[in-house]
């Protein structure tokens, strides 16, 4: 039976030759797209919030205002806080 080698989910394997600064931009990259997905399912879900406020609950002004002040916040948060690792 063969052995399977060690996997690193803390970086590259030691014999992988990726020079230090390609490294730092994948992963500035990849922490960008993951608060960019985070963003955009955490929008639809409040998006989601406000139509069953306005539809479903019969507070269409409510439910509008807490839908703008959500994506705002979402906006504001993404804007004000750097990815970490950066």
């Amino acid at each position: 039976m063969a052995e399977t080698p060690a996997v690193s989910v803390n970086g590259p394997p030691p014999d992988a030759n990726v020079p230090a600064a390609e490294l730092r931009a994948h992963r500035q990259s990849y922490l960008r797209f993951e608060r960019l997905i985070l963003f955009a399912i955490l929008n639809i879900a409040s998006i989601l919030a406000a139509l069953a406020l306005a539809f479903l609950g019969d507070a269409p002004a409510f439910g509008f205002l807490f839908g703008v002040a959500v994506t705002l916040g979402l906006i504001a948060a993404a804007l004000t806080h750097p990815p970490k690792g950066t």
